[in-house]
Order: structure tokens, then C-alpha cells, then sequence
């Protein structure tokens, strides 16, 4: 393999002018220049990134880790793809700047991240990126001070920076939307109360009614998913139950995401209740292999992965340069509401009576 001094021999020229050639840090003769990189071509002499980096004190490697492969399933399940969505916002930014992104995944073992995060700053990364599977606060435990470290979808007691969804405020907005539509009782299926996005969202929904002058009814909001039984029926099934045998069910049902949606409208369908004519459902993620192929199609808001990703990879990048007004605390980053059909307006209905709409 060609080394800085085959090219100078070849070129005739002394290492230091072949080494200012590839940097561009000090002026060389065109002429020179053109010899100089026309033997590197012919020698095929390849620059030392280790070499570089030592002196410049830049890698241009950023480390990221994330549980994303190992939570991806192969059946297509949509857990795991919000680390994959982040991802894909970050690498973009990374590009952009001329980054290399290195990836570690945990293999769903947060035991394995202290050790990964050595392995990173052995290879001398510029700063860290922790990708979080969903809304949470976690503890990494270690402490990373040689390099700027982001959180991403979760955040943690020491108040690293970090970039979070606006759970709260998305689905204010989604309510908000549907209280426009005339809808006023707004049953609500939430995700299991422990998880953080749970108890935002519950406050973003009772923000929604009390600005727009409803009172909250406690019974209108059911727990349907209990964090380690995705895949048992029976609190959706309950719980959905109990909204539509109240004395005034709702007119729309909110749920936690997407996915209990899809398994809502399923349940409805055994009932013979038809969605939106005799109810309307609104789900939250905008997970489009579910929202979009759902008949009719789901209306929800959408959580912004990607942008959370483009937001951390940014801040990181300007603490990378040291920039002193990048925020400590989290960023809270927000969505649309997107508007299928899966909600009706009621200008031509009154309320829902034992499981239908009463015109």
C-alpha cells in the first residue's frame, strides 16, 4: 500500500506539499497540485481518516445507539419502526454535514449500552446519539463527559439535552380537532397509565375540553393496553364495552395509537357497528401501513419521528461546534393532525344511542 512518502518521491515534491494538497490548508502551485494528485491517483495512495483525526482532533464519526434492529420484527409489526423513523431523520442531518453515522444496536439489552458507549469513544466519535423505542425516561448508567451526548425519545434525571415528542400538545390538537367537527363526547381508550406518553396525552385531551368549555367525564376515558399483553383483547374489549353502554356514549373514540385502532375497529365490526356512520375512531402515530389502508382511512396525528431526529442531529452538531445556546433541557417537537374519513361531522347527527348514532 502507497504511503505520503511513495507519492512525494513519485511527484518529486517533500511529504509536506503532498500533505497540503489533501488537506487545502496551505497554498500549492497549480502545477504542483496537479502532479501531485495525478500520482495519487496512479499510486492509489489512500489518506490516513485515523491519522487525520489525531491531529485535527476530528473524526467525523457520530455514534448512535438504538434497540431498533432487535425490536423490528419480521412480520412487519409496527414496534421498533419509531427507532427506525429517528434514525433515518438523523442520518439525513448527519449527511448533510459531512458526518459518518455509526450505528449500535442493544440487541434489547440496556446492559449492553455502557459498553457500547466505550466502544464509541474508543473510536474517537465526536458526540453520542441514544435513540429510545418510545417516550420514557431512562437512566444509561454511566456518565459521558469526552463527548456531547443527546437523548432522543426519552430523557433522563440529569437533564441531558434531549429531543422528545410533544405528547401533550399533539393530542390536544387531535381533540381539538374533533370537538370543531361538533363532537363533544369524546371517549377516550388510553395506553397503559405507567408509560409517560399516557399520562401527557390524558392532559392534552383534558386540555382540549376545558378550553373549549366541556366538562371531563371520567368515564368517557378507558385504559385498552396494558404494557406487556399487546397481544390480549380482553381490557380493549372491556373497556370499549363499557364506553358504548354508557346513558350517553361517545360520538368519537380516541385511541393510544394506531395499532388499537386497527384492533377497535375490528371489535366494532363484530358488533355490526359501522365506523364513521354510526361511530367515529381517530388513532395517534400516523403509522401509514395501518392509517392508510384501513377502510375508511384512519384519522390521527402524526408523531414526528423523523423531525426529531433532524432537531437532535442539528443540536448535536451545534454542541459539536460549541455552541452555548443549544438547550439543556428537552425540546418538545410537534405533529399534524392528518384528517381521513374515519370521522364524521355531526352537523346532521344528534348522539349515539346504545352503540348508534341517532340522527
Amino acid at each position: 500500500m502507497a504511503t505520503i512518502y511513495d507519492v512525494a518521491k513519485a511527484a518529486g515534491v517533500s511529504p509536506k506539499t503532498v500533505s497540503r494538497v489533501l488537506n487545502g490548508d496551505a497554498p500549492v502551485g497549480k502545477e504542483t497540485r496537479k502532479i501531485v494528485e495525478e500520482t495519487i491517483r496512479k499510486l492509489g495512495y489512500v489518506p490516513s481518516n485515523a491519522a487525520r483525526s489525531m491531529r485535527s482532533n476530528r473524526s467525523g464519526l457520530i455514534g448512535l445507539i438504538t434497540g431498533a434492529i432487535s425490536l423490528t420484527k419480521e412480520t412487519g409489526d409496527p414496534h421498533g419502526l419509531p427507532d427506525l423513523f429517528i434514525v433515518q431523520g438523523i442520518q439525513k442531518e448527519m449527511y448533510d454535514a459531512g458526518k459518518t453515522l455509526m450505528i449500535a444496536d442493544t440487541g434489547g439489552y440496556s446492559d449492553s449500552v455502557p459498553g457500547l458507549i466505550r466502544t464509541f469513544l474508543e473510536h474517537r466519535v465526536e458526540g453520542l446519539i441514544y435513540v429510545a423505542d418510545r417516550h420514557m425516561k431512562i437512566n444509561l448508567d454511566t456518565e459521558v463527559e469526552a463527548v456531547p451526548l443527546m437523548l432522543v425519545n426519552c430523557f433522563d434525571d440529569r437533564g441531558t439535552s434531549s429531543v422528545l415528542p410533544d405528547d401533550r400538545a399533539l393530542q390536544r390538537d387531535l381533540v381539538t380537532r374533533l370537538i370543531q367537527c361538533g363532537h363533544k363526547r369524546i371517549g377516550f381508550l388510553t395506553l397503559d397509565t405507567l408509560m409517560e406518553a399516557s399520562v401527557l396525552r390524558t392532559k392534552g385531551y383534558r386540555d382540549a375540553l376545558s378550553l373549549a368549555g366541556i366538562s371531563f367525564d371520567e368515564d368517557l376515558v378507558r385504559i385498552g393496553y396494558e404494557e406487556g399483553k399487546e397481544t390480549d383483547s380482553t381490557r380493549l374489549m372491556n373497556s370499549l364495552e363499557k364506553l358504548l353502554k354508557l346513558p350517553k356514549p361517545p360520538t368519537v373514540i380516541c385511541c393510544g395509537n394506531d395499532e388499537m385502532a386497527l384492533r377497535v375497529y375490528g371489535l366494532l365490526r363484530t358488533r355490526g357497528v359501522k365506523v364513521p356512520e354510526e361511530i367515529s375512531i381517530a388513532g395517534f402515530d400516523n403509522y401509514r401501513a395501518i392509517a392508510e389502508t384501513l377502510f375508511p382511512p384512519l384519522t390521527t396525528v402524526e408523531l414526528p419521528y423523523q423531525a426529531m431526529g433532524r432537531v437532535a442531529a442539528r443540536n448535536l452538531l451545534a454542541k459539536i461546534r460549541g455552541d452555548a445556546s443549544v438547550e439543556k433541557g428537552p425540546v418538545l417537537v410537534s405533529g399534524p393532525v392528518v384528517w381521513r374519513t374515519s370521522v364524521t361531522a355531526l352537523n346532521t347527527v344528534s348522539h349515539l344511542s346504545n352503540g348508534r348514532i341517532s340522527k
